[in-house]
């Protein structure tokens, strides 16, 4: 079977629900009480992706506390793809979304010298006091190269599958296979394996600019 390798980093300003996010893709449970991550955490989650291929996912959820911002290079290293996170009722954290953007294009690129894939995620789309609007999501996308831009809501559990299965698709795109490592079953970290099943179709509001 062949093998594909990812490591995917999750960013953007603290509490906009990127512990939630990986959480609720890799466990299929939401917990609205999480601890503010310090440095980096990563998760693991194996992906059935077809009958003669899987991928083996690597989930860095980046802190988002200025503090931290100067390690993000060590973080960086090796990523093939970015999810990009904000909170659409707060605009303090969608604004730092194209820093966030512009930091990962500095700091990290792919092989040939391309922009790692990345997709932007409007998170807590269930709530009603939303400040930011679908028209400045597509211009804001458009302008800053992301790959797509997507609603979401962790609480939900809308569109998490599908927005890491159009990040996984972008990335099966542009990049090779990895060989498999022998050493990943021995970190002690969560390894999830899935049948990849989005089930039935969402809204997701998603623009390919």
């Amino acid at each position: 079977m062949t093998e594909h390798q990812f490591k995917i980093l999750i960013v953007g300003d603290g509490k906009v629900g990127k512990s939630s996010f990986v959480h609720r893709y890799v466990n299929g449970q939401f917990n609205k009480n999480y601890k503010t991550t310090m440095g980096a955490e990563f998760t693991l989650k194996l992906l059935l992706w077809t009958d003669t291929e899987r991928v083996r996912l690597q989930l860095w959820d980046i802190a988002g506390q200025e503090r931290f911002v100067s390690m993000n290079r060590v973080y960086y290293k090796g990523a093939s793809g970015c999810v990009v996170m904000f909170d659409v009722s707060n605009s303090a954290s969608f604004q730092s979304c194209r820093h966030w953007k512009q930091d990962l294009d500095d700091k990290s690129l792919l092989p040939n010298g391309q922009p790692l894939p990345c997709i932007l995620l409007a998170n807590k789309c269930d709530l009603t006091e939303r400040v930011v609007s679908v028209e400045s999501l597509r211009r804001f996308s458009q302008d800053c190269g992301f790959t797509c831009w997507m609603e979401t809501s962790v609480k939900d559990n809308r569109n998490v599958n599908e927005a890491m299965r159009r990040l996984v698709e972008e990335m099966l795109s542009v990049q090779s296979p990895v060989p498999p490592s022998d050493t990943d079953t021995d970190t002690g970290f969560h390894l999830d394996s899935v049948e990849l099943d989005a089930g039935p179709v969402l809204d997701t509001r998603c623009c390919s600019g």
